[in-house]
């Protein structure tokens, strides 16, 4: 065993070494990152537009239960994009409109 500490010098280096490997973590961790934020703008790119009208269907998956105009906070998981005259339709075929969003008002639909 030796008595001799290292210089400071070494001890520089020793210091240096272990920034360097924590600086090359950083470098890895940045090149995560802006890889995850271009999947995720490649993503969302990659989506279709939401629809303009929806048709909400009852817990039985066939009878129509509600318009709603698209992007609606009401509207369920249950519901469908639809054309501006299907969702008009529906709603001279009695289907409720979304007492929120008022899709009946947009489509100029009277009842």
């Amino acid at each position: 065993m030796s008595d001799q500490q290292p210089s400071r010098l070494e001890k520089l280096r020793i210091v240096r070494g272990f920034l360097a490997h924590q600086l090359d973590q950083v470098d890895r961790w940045i090149a995560e990152e802006q890889q995850r934020q271009a999947e995720q703008l490649r993503g969302e790119q990659a989506r279709p537009p939401a629809p303009d009208w929806l048709i909400e269907q009852g817990l039985d998956g066939r009878a129509a239960v509600y318009v709603h105009v698209g992007g609606c906070h009401m509207a369920g998981k249950r519901s469908r994009g639809v054309t501006r005259e299907q969702a008009r339709q529906a709603l001279y075929g009695q289907v409720d409109a979304c007492t929120h969003c008022r899709p009946d008002t947009a489509l100029g639909v009277l009842e």
